[in-house]
């Protein structure tokens, strides 16, 4: 009976910590200008790459000889491509593109992680020692290494982009969550929850997950700007986005070849990832620091 109140109470407690602390979130988090400027920035992106493609003028797709390789202006922002093809108008529809392969790499990655490190914290022994050597060798490869290899083994296209980036996300997540979940796994309420008889799957998704949500969400959001970064990477050389697909990275290819006397080609390509990137690494760093409390000390 006494174990069975003091877990109530323990239970109790944590989630109401929990609430207090995401409460405060907002609030910590508005004063980190660089952090609110990048999450702004980036809800303007996802609103603009949903309305976007709807709104321009322009197909991004049609070949126009008759236009090709003109300078920004009224009627072309950002010029024209060598096959005379409205740049701005390619950025626009290239933007779903971009942030697709980010979320969805990242979910995948995360999502596998996620399930190899709490399975590997919680329970330890041997599986933890095969889940851990196995991250070790994934780790041991510089991540646009491994995801070029996997995407020359699968082929060249945008989902196997995803694939290859969602691979080499996988160890990283794993690696955290373990160490969390060793952590939390830890703490008087979960041994007094598994006295009275409760499972290792509600320990788990009840109390465990719960409390090591905060080290994934930051890591998700900096993940995001690397998958993005890797992505455009492998398009760049031809593995990823094929044309006429406008995938930033495929389109920053294009204007490679042109960048001396038509720099605008590559410049608005390469300053829509730059920002992008930029814009996930603000985020994510104001949310390391109002949601962990290690960079506090």
């Amino acid at each position: 009976m006494r174990n069975q109140t003091a877990a109530v109470t323990a239970e109790t407690g944590q989630s109401r910590a929990r609430q207090r602390r995401w409460k405060s979130f907002y609030t910590q988090l508005q004063k980190n200008k660089a952090a609110l400027f990048g999450g702004y920035f980036l809800i303007f992106i996802i609103i603009v790459s949903i309305i976007g493609p709807f709104l321009t003028r322009h197909d991004p797709a049609i070949v126009d000889y008759s236009a090709k390789l003109l300078k920004p202006s009224a009627e072309h922002w950002f010029g024209t491509d060598h096959n005379g093809r409205d740049i701005f108008t390619r950025i626009i529809h290239g933007m779903p593109l971009t942030l697709s392969v980010g979320f969805a790499s990242v979910l995948i990655g995360a999502l596998f992680g996620i399930i190899l490190g709490v399975v590997s914290g919680y329970y330890g022994g041997k599986i933890d020692s095969v889940i851990m050597r196995i991250t070790d060798i994934m780790l041991a490869f510089p991540g646009l290494l491994l995801a070029l290899a996997i995407v020359s083994v699968l082929g060249k296209s945008l989902f196997n982009v995803i694939i290859a980036v969602s691979i080499f996300s996988i160890p990283t997540f794993a690696r955290i969550v373990r160490g969390s979940t060793l952590a939390v796994r830890k703490l008087e309420y979960i041994d007094a929850m598994r006295s009275l008889g409760a499972s290792d799957n509600r320990i788990i998704f009840k109390h465990v997950l719960p409390n090591i949500m905060s080290p994934i969400i930051v890591q998700s959001t900096l993940r995001i700007a690397v998958a993005i970064l890797t992505a455009s990477g492998l398009s760049f050389l031809g593995l990823g986005a094929q044309p006429p697909a406008p995938e930033w990275g495929a389109m920053l290819n294009d204007g490679r070849n042109y960048i001396t006397e038509h720099p605008h080609i590559a410049l608005f390509p390469g300053l829509s990832i730059v920002l992008v990137v930029v814009a996930f690494n603000l985020l994510g760093d104001g949310l390391r620091d109002v949601l962990d409390p290690k960079s506090k000390k």
